[in-house]
C-alpha cells in the first residue's frame, strides 16, 4: 500500500555527508560564529533587522514574552492569543504569571475574527497580541495593525508556520514589534530543533541575546557591555560572569547553524513548490461545507492544507485506509484544550469550536507530488462534495 506523509524533513542525505565532512575538522559545536552568520542570513532572507536563533520556536515565543516583561512594555498582565494557535504559543503568558485572552476565529481565512478582537480590546485593553498565521495563511494585517494602534496594543506574531507567505509584498514576521519562526523537523525548513526570534529594535534585541543566555553581557556588542559596565559598576574581569537579566539558557548549537546556513539557500524554492502544492489542492477539493477563501490572500507558502467538515471521522478514517497521514487542524481550539479549561473555565468560541470538532490538515512538503495530491483530493471529495 502506498504511503503518503505528513511531513518531510528538508536536510537532504547530501546536507547530512556535508555535516559529517564538517565534524571531522574538529569544528566547536556550542554556540559560536556559524550561528551569528545563520542569524545575519536569516535575516536578510526575511527582510528584518535583528534574529536570535534559539532552540525552538516554544523557546522563541517565551523569549519574546520574557523579553517584554524585563523591557517594561506591558502596560497591564493581559495579552490576547488566538483560539488556533499551539500550547506554546499561549504558555508563557501563564508560566510568566500573565493572562492569556482568547479571540476566535476568521471563518474565512483562520485568522483572527475581527469583530471579537476588537471587543477584546474595547473591554479588556491588553498589553499585547500575539497573532498566529494559521497553516501559513496571513491574517488580515492592516485591520490588525489599525486596531493595535488605537487600542495601545504591542502587536507580535508567530510565524512557525508560515515562512515565505506575503502580505503587500512583505513576508509575514515583518509586521509586529517581533515575530517567531521554527526551525523544527517537518517545517518550512529544519535546523532538526530550533527556533528564531526578530526584531527590528535594537535595545530589544540586545535584551534578547542576554537573556537567551542566562543574562550576561558576552554576547553583545561591545560597546553595550560597556554601558552594562558602567551602570553597574563591573570590572572587566567580572563582567564574563555577570548576569545583568534573570535570563535562561535558550541557545542552539552551531551544528545546528551549520544545517541552517544551507537551508537558507533552499527556501525560496521550497516556498514556491508548497504555494503551487497548496494552488493545485485548492483547485480540487469540494466542500461544500467550509473553504479557505484563497482570494484573501497574495502569497501563501502554505504548511498544510485545511478541511472542515462535519464527516470528519469518516474522511480520516478513508484517508488512514488509503495510506495517507493527516492530522487535527493544527490542535483544534485552545479554550479546549485541558490545561485552559482547568483553569480558565469553558467558554464558547464558536468558529473555533467548528474547527476543534471537525478540522483536518493535510499533507504538504516539497516532496509531494502533484499524482499524490490527485489522490488525497479524489479519497476526500468521496465526503466532502456533497451538499449538506
Amino acid at each position: 500500500m502506498r504511503r503518503i506523509k505528513l511531513v518531510e524533513d528538508t536536510v537532504s542525505q547530501e546536507d547530512l555527508s556535508k555535516l559529517s565532512s564538517w565534524l571531522e575538522t574538529g569544528p566547536r559545536l556550542t554556540k559560536s560564529s556559524l550561528t551569528s552568520e545563520f542569524e545575519e542570513n536569516w535575516s536578510e532572507w526575511l527582510g528584518c533587522k535583528h534574529s536570535v536563533f534559539v532552540n525552538s520556536g516554544s523557546s522563541a515565543n517565551l523569549g519574546i514574552i520574557y523579553g517584554l516583561i524585563v523591557t517594561n512594555k506591558l502596560k497591564n498582565k493581559k495579552i490576547v492569543y488566538p483560539c488556533l494557535s499551539w500550547v506554546t504559543t499561549v504558555s508563557p503568558a501563564i508560566q510568566l504569571g500573565l493572562e492569556p485572552i482568547l479571540c476566535d476565529a476568521d471563518k474565512e481565512t483562520l485568522g483572527l475574527d475581527l469583530l471579537h478582537l476588537e471587543i477584546i480590546f474595547r473591554e479588556q485593553q491588553p498589553s499585547a497580541l500575539m497573532l498566529v498565521h494559521a497553516l501559513g495563511f496571513p491574517n488580515q494585517l492592516e485591520k490588525i495593525i489599525r486596531l493595535c494602534e488605537k487600542y495601545d496594543v504591542v502587536l507580535l506574531e508567530d510565524s512557525c508556520e508560515t515562512v515565505g507567505s506575503t502580505y503587500n509584498g512583505i513576508k509575514t514576521g515583518n509586521f509586529g514589534f517581533a515575530s517567531s519562526f521554527s526551525t523544527y523537523f517537518g517545517h518550512h525548513f529544519s535546523t532538526i530543533e530550533g527556533g528564531l526570534i526578530c526584531t527590528n529594535d535594537t535595545d530589544f534585541y540586545n535584551v534578547l541575546k542576554s537573556i537567551r543566555s542566562h543574562g550576561w553581557s558576552r554576547d553583545l556588542d561591545p560597546s553595550v557591555q560597556t554601558e552594562l559596565q558602567k551602570k553597574h559598576g563591573i570590572d572587566d574581569f567580572r563582567n564574563l560572569y555577570t548576569f545583568y537579566y534573570p535570563g535562561f539558557n535558550l541557545r542552539s548549537t552551531d551544528l545546528q547553524a551549520f544545517l541552517g546556513i544551507d537551508q537558507i539557500k533552499k527556501l525560496d524554492n521550497i516556498c514556491m513548490k508548497r504555494n503551487k502544492n497548496y494552488k493545485l489542492y485548492h483547485s480540487l477539493i469540494e466542500n461544500n461545507f467550509w473553504k479557505i477563501k484563497d482570494e484573501k490572500f497574495e502569497f501563501v507558502s502554505n504548511f498544510a492544507y485545511p478541511i472542515i467538515h462535519p464527516e470528519r471521522d469518516k474522511i480520516v478514517k478513508s484517508l488512514t485506509d488509503g495510506g495517507v497521514e493527516c492530522r487535527p487542524l493544527i490542535a483544534g481550539n485552545m479554550g479546549k484544550q485541558p490545561f485552559f479549561v482547568e483553569r480558565y473555565g469553558e467558554r464558547n468560541y464558536p468558529f473555533a469550536d467548528v474547527i476543534h470538532d471537525f478540522g483536518i490538515y493535510l499533507p504538504n512538503h516539497p516532496y509531494l507530488t502533484a499524482e499524490e495530491i490527485v489522490y488525497i483530493c479524489d479519497i476526500v471529495n468521496q465526503h466532502t462534495k456533497e451538499k449538506l
